[in-house]
């Protein structure tokens, strides 16, 4: 009893908390002057205890990443580089399945700005971001930065005071007397040192799948057979050996330095979430794939592979090192696609990861050059070339081709088009790998094959393992969750239906939904319009419940996954209530005559700044997820706990629910 009590209390004191305008973020910021025209903006928050402020990088698909907006700068200032960010932290989160990029306890946000009009007195910035530790909240700040007449005062000098203007709170002055201070090198943070090993070993077996093509694995004979033969002693021919591996190395890190220094550290990174990138990659990938069957060779010009190979005449150790660029550009049809991908992905993480990944592929391509030269006995153990080596390009070819659709979701995901939701996923690879299976049993050949008398052991062992990995995906097709790849497929609720295709079927024949209303988690039907949600439910004489929710809340889908689908909350959520669900971070923009000011004295523009308003104005409030049970006229049937937030607590959730539902029928 003593335990009951006390669980009630808590419970109590969670929910009435945060029944109030939270704002877990404290900012101040100033105006550094760093030449006659040239100033930087800083903004610095302070973060409560337990909360997370998600970063501008964080990937698509997880929580809402942080926006800034510099307004007015046209003709007036232009921005220097990308607003550089404070230490973050990088953890995989597994409701969204991404690796969320977030700051704790503080976050410094510093944008470099050059002056062009002499007038300028103030520079305008606007930021949305979200914030999260039991419930979520979506926040939007103004600031405005006041720039100092141009004099000749050193960089140094004192900052002078600014004037914050927050959509959320009255004016504050901020003092500041910070003075520019150099900027120590960040520490490598455990979470990257493992993102760069992760890129640098999926690199390094790149590599050695590079070795097993046409392109290349010909050339370790001829070329280690050239060193020994051409160098005067055994000693000479290991050191040349190993000046060639060492020049391969240099040429591909060489690489991923320029893809770095061209596109900058991050920028990148930013682009790997944006659709029209996920698009391009998509097109590339399947360009590639296109090249590993045999529809084409991606060459480049002969006149460079003629102009390389006469430089590498010239003997020494420039010779050598013309003699790896050469095999560079001639193995580019076989190696190119493999290295357009890594580079691509290791660079939209960032930071040196297209170097670190080039070093992998290059140091797997390299070794066996050394290694062979300095044991040439272990030449006679090579397989002999043949037919195997192209069917390796076929499977990687294969291998890209189901990748490419990855990106192709995404792009699909972010704009909500629902053109290549689950079924369709799985579907196509069935089909990638299916076709892959049949290949390597023999059943089906490709333009540059050889004949087939019979199949090796390997190659029906490869075709037996993916034929299981075939037959392993045809469940999903029926709402299996698929857990060796559920990183690949678009989530379970973005499908034709969440529950199964066989069920859903079953279900639409039963009944059919309402005017407004969609299947939701566990094939709940929930309206997403508060107008519609409640014309249905006085049809149907049932409570409401408001569930005011996120697309990229985590501890929404939380609550979706672990409680809602429990025994004891699914039939209540099914059958006794009215679900209507509203998305405060719904970017579709209202009708022209529906956008008002807001009772916070903003503009609503979108259909989130619409149900934004409407909980703080109604329910004091800007958490989600927030849960709340009306009558039809829209008042609290909850007493004693009126609305709750994030419970993971199933009984405690589902006395809630029942004593509002047992309030509307008395």
């Amino acid at each position: 009893m003593k335990k009951l009590l006390f669980t009630l209390f808590a419970f109590l004191v969670f929910t009435n908390g945060f029944s109030q305008i939270l704002d877990p973020v404290k900012w101040k910021y100033k105006t550094e002057k760093i030449s006659e025209n040239e100033f930087n903006l800083v903004l610095e928050g302070k973060i409560d205890v337990g909360w997370h402020l998600y970063s501008q990088f964080t990937p698509e698909g997880g929580p809402i990443p942080l926006e800034i907006q510099y307004t007015d700068s046209s003709g007036n200032y232009e921005l220097v580089g990308k607003t550089k960010e404070s230490k973050t932290k990088k953890e995989f989160n597994p409701v969204f399945e991404v690796d969320e990029i977030f700051f704790e306890s503080k976050v410094v946000l510093t944008q470099k700005i050059k002056i062009l009009n002499s007038k300028v007195s103030s520079v305008k910035v606007v930021i949305d971001y979200q914030t999260c530790k039991e419930v979520c909240i979506n926040q939007n700040k103004k600031f405005v930065f006041e720039i100092p007449k141009i004099t000749e005062t050193a960089v140094d000098e004192e900052v002078k005071d600014t004037v914050i203007v927050d959509t959320n709170a009255t004016a504050t002055s901020a003092t500041t007397e910070i003075k520019t201070q150099k900027t120590t090198p960040k520490e490598p943070k455990k979470e990257d040192e493992k993102g760069l090993f992760s890129i640098f070993l999926i690199a390094f077996l790149s590599g050695f799948a590079a070795l097993l093509t046409p392109c290349v694995f010909p050339m370790i004979p001829m070329t280690v057979s050239f060193f020994t033969k051409q160098s005067k002693n055994k000693a000479q021919g290991i050191r040349n050996a190993i000046i060639y591996g060492i020049s391969i190395i240099l040429i591909y890190v060489i690489l991923g330095l320029l893809v770095t220094w061209i596109f900058g550290a991050d920028a990148l990174n930013a682009l790997s979430t944006n659709v029209w990138f996920n698009i391009l990659f998509f097109g590339l990938l399947v360009f590639f794939a296109a090249s590993f069957l045999g529809a084409f060779e991606i060459m480049l010009p002969n006149s460079w592979a003629n102009k390389v190979d006469q430089q590498a005449d010239r003997g020494g150790i420039i010779g050598i090192l013309f003699m790896a660029l050469a095999l560079a550009i001639v193995s580019f049809s076989c190696t190119g696609p493999i290295v357009g991908t890594l580079l691509v992905d290791a660079a939209s993480k960032g930071g040196i990861a297209p170097v670190i990944g080039m070093f992998g592929f290059s140091l797997a391509l390299a070794l066996p050059f050394m290694l062979f030269a300095m044991f040439p006995g272990w030449l006679n153990s090579l397989p002999k070339s043949g037919g195997w080596l192209n069917t390796v390009k076929v499977v990687l070819g294969f291998l890209e081709l189901a990748l490419a659709f990855k990106f192709l979701s995404n792009a699909d995901l972010v704009l909500q088009l629902h053109l290549l939701e689950r079924e369709v996923f799985i579907a196509i690879w069935i089909a990638i790998f299916g076709t892959l299976a049949l290949y390597l049993f023999g059943k089906i050949t490709l333009p540059h094959d050889s004949q087939l008398p019979h199949i090796s052991v390997g190659r029906l062992s490869l075709g037996l393992l993916v034929l299981s990995f075939t037959v392993y995906l045809i469940p999903g097709l029926w709402g299996a969750p698929l857990k060796l790849i559920n990183a690949f497929p678009p989530p379970m609720e973005y499908s034709e239906s969440p529950f199964g295709i066989g069920q859903n079927a079953a279900t639409e024949t039963k009944e059919a939904l309402p005017e407004g209303a969609k299947y939701g988690p566990h094939g709940i039907v929930v309206f997403d319009d508060y107008d519609r949600g409640l014309a249905y439910a006085k049809s149907v004489n049932k409570p409401i419940m408001l569930d005011f929710t996120g697309f990229a809340c985590v501890n929404c889908r939380k609550m979706e996954n672990t409680v809602w689908g429990e025994a004891p909350i699914l039939p209540i959520l099914n059958s006794e209530v009215v679900l209507i669900s509203l998305y405060v971070d719904d970017k579709r923009e209202l009708p022209k005559d529906l956008q008002v000011m807001s009772s916070t004295g903003e503009l609503m523009e979108t259909i989130g700044d619409k149900w934004t308003d409407f909980m703080i104005s109604k329910y004091k409030t800007n958490t989600q997820p927030l849960y709340v049970i009306t009558d039809l006229q829209g008042n609290n049937l909850n007493s004693t706990i009126p609305t709750i937030s994030y419970t993971p607590d199933v009984a405690a959730y589902g006395a809630w629910l029942k004593e509002g539902i047992s309030n509307f029928k008395k």
